[in-house]
């Protein structure tokens, strides 16, 4: 395996899991594990909005390293062939 595949690989791997956690982690409509962490750690409603934001862009992120490594990996392999 060439080292560029590991990498792709990897990151796939990685904002895959990141995906999963950061949209667990986004609130439904007031309840969820981000108010329960916006509660404790701030005591107002902008607080919340705060966290929100981060999670927004945390998942944002790991969503566009998802979709590169993925395109990169078709350029790679466009037949589906690893080995």
């Amino acid at each position: 395996m060439n080292p560029l595949l590991i990498i792709t690989l990897a990151l796939l791997v990685i904002s895959g899991v990141g995906l999963i956690i950061f949209i667990l982690l986004h609130s439904g409509k007031g309840t969820g594990i981000s108010d329960m962490i916006a509660s404790s750690v701030y005591s107002t409603q902008t607080g919340t909005s705060i966290v929100e934001k981060n999670l927004d862009r945390i998942t944002i992120i790991f969503a566009v390293i998802f979709l590169l490594s993925l395109i990169v990996l078709m350029i790679i392999y466009p037949q589906g062939t690893i080995a």
